[in-house]
């Protein structure tokens, strides 16, 4: 297991974390990620801030006006006025459309939870923005390898999200896995491909297949399909109860077409789960002994045959996870960027 070398305590010292409303209200990835950080940093000595603009916004991220990086522009002054209210000089943002927060703040980064690939709505948008990138934090190999391909970002740090170790260990429990239960854990947007998952639960009536949204608002947009028997949708559950459901599934599987890091699929190694994937080099980091590539015309197929091995749980992707994407992973990364950022 990774051992978390001697502690270092920084000076007290605010940074401001910048993400948009919704990414702040649902129970998904970017919210988890700055409770996470918040808790982390504070043990290091840094004092993480939430900032968020209050109007211009919507519960939706895809009205129009409202969605991907152009209606972020339209809130960089209740952003400022947050971030000078705080006496903030560090601010890390997360999506692309804040870039323009380096003409004030000389130490700003972006953290991406997005990225301009071609897979993900509103890619051709985004690129502007990440030509004036010039310094960067990524979850993956990848991502660093794309961000200097594409727009020449060389000052880039690599640090995963790291899982929530307590909760990986208090729940992992192998008698209690349900042997023909797939899990799957998105959003309702056409790049996640929930409509593939109803149409293996279709074809597949023997299998018990638990589809998770982290958002109440997809209650409304799933009633558009006609929802199999054997499938059960479960909305905006608890930490708590998404480690529960894990641990009791014998498959997780990733149907998305791109992915900046895909957290479920990091907890999912550490809950032990047989892991089915798509081939793109985006997972290249879900390396694990049970986790295995596909794409659209073999993933049925797959998910079957990793549904039929006669392991209860992967060992060996328990200890991968441990080993590369733990949050004592995740806070030592954050300690070494801060020792050199925090200088300036």
């Amino acid at each position: 297991m990774f051992k978390l070398k001697k502690e270092v305590f920084f000076k007290l010292t605010k940074v401001g974390l910048v993400m948009r409303k919704i990414q702040f209200t649902e129970a998904q990835g970017p919210r988890i990620f700055a409770e996470r950080l918040q808790a982390l940093s504070a043990e290091l000595g840094v004092e993480i801030v939430f900032i968020s603009p209050q109007r211009h916004v919507s519960g939706y991220d895809w009205i129009p006006g409202y969605e991907h990086e152009k209606g972020d522009l339209v809130n960089y002054d209740i952003v400022l006025e947050q971030i000078n209210s705080h006496k903030i000089e560090h601010v890390i943002y997360t999506v692309s459309g804040f870039t323009y927060l380096k003409m004030f703040l000389k130490n700003s980064v972006l953290f991406p939870h997005s990225f301009p690939d071609p897979a993900l709505t509103g890619y051709e948008m985004m690129k502007p923005f990440y030509q004036m990138v010039d310094k960067a934090i990524v979850q993956t190999e990848f991502l660093k390898r794309e961000m200097s391909r594409n727009f020449g970002v060389e000052d880039v740090s690599v640090i995963p999200i790291g899982f929530n170790e307590e909760l990986a260990n208090q729940y992992y429990d192998p008698s209690l896995v349900v042997d023909n239960r797939i899990l799957w854990i998105g959003r309702d947007e056409e790049n996640r491909r929930p409509d593939l998952v109803i149409d293996y639960a279709r074809n597949n009536p023997d299998k018990e297949v638990f589809m998770v949204f982290g958002g109440e608002r997809y209650r409304n947009t799933m009633k558009k399909y006609d929802i199999p028997s054997n499938v059960k949708l479960q909305f905006a559950l608890t930490q708590d109860e998404v480690f529960t459901l894990m641990n009791s599934a014998k498959v997780y599987w990733n149907s998305s077409k791109f992915d900046t890091f895909a957290m479920p699929l990091t907890e999912s190694l550490a809950m032990g789960k047989i892991v089915v994937k798509p081939e793109h080099p985006c997972y290249d980091h879900i390396s694990a002994k049970h986790s295995f590539s596909g794409n659209e015309k073999n993933w049925f197929e797959l998910v079957n045959m990793a549904a039929a091995l006669p392991l209860k749980t992967s060992t060996g992707n328990r200890d991968y996870a441990f080993d590369a994407f733990s949050s004592t992973v995740m806070k030592e990364g954050y300690r070494k960027f801060f020792s050199e950022w925090l200088k300036d």
